[in-house]
């Protein structure tokens, strides 16, 4: 039953929206816009319409990287990250192993990517998009750091050069007894 409508609506609706526009006129001079031709006193006239503009739609444009180059979505852009501060072999001086990382990137990190502090090699901490770490209670000696763009799968794309910082801490030597 449900398919026998569907025709019949399909072949009714071209008729329904061929119908035209009348333009009437009163004997006052009042002028009415219909759909349908007025009956009574007054002028009708059928008003012809142009055909409606169709174009389509315009073509998708290639988004374009920083060096006018188009660039892919599955392409990562070629980033180039440095570790700003600590310099390298910087000393974290007697204390309790606190000391900040800050790093650049360049270009801008795209939507789904992030910067990732390693620490020995091993992630610390969460993925972030700002380039400042805190770092507290590093345990003493020389640790090698680097930061990695971390794209939205997971994958490391990009690492800047190690930096290695030493931490001198204070250490409780016990005397046996």
């Amino acid at each position: 039953m449900a398919p026998i409508v569907m025709a019949a609506l399909l072949l009714v609706a071209p008729l329904v929206f061929s119908q035209g526009i009348y333009r009437t006129t009163d004997e006052n001079g009042n002028v009415t816009f219909t759909d349908s031709p007025a009956a009574g006193n007054g002028t009708t006239e059928e008003i012809g319409l142009q055909p409606v503009n169709r174009a389509p739609p315009p073509p998708t444009l290639p988004t374009v990287n920083q060096t006018g180059n188009a660039a892919t979505e599955s392409q990562p852009p070629a980033y180039q990250l440095v570790i700003t501060q600590p310099a390298n072999a910087t000393t974290v001086p007697m204390g309790p192993g606190n000391f900040s990382v800050s790093a650049s990137v360049s270009p801008a990190l795209r939507a789904n990517d992030a910067l990732q502090l390693f620490l020995d090699g091993e992630p610390h901490g969460a993925s972030q998009t700002s380039g400042f770490w805190d770092l507290t209670n590093i345990f003493r000696g020389a640790h090698d750091i680097t930061v990695g763009v971390v794209s939205g799968d997971g994958e490391t794309v990009a690492t800047s050069e190690p930096v290695t910082v030493f931490v001198f801490r204070p250490s409780v030597n016990f005397k046996n007894r």
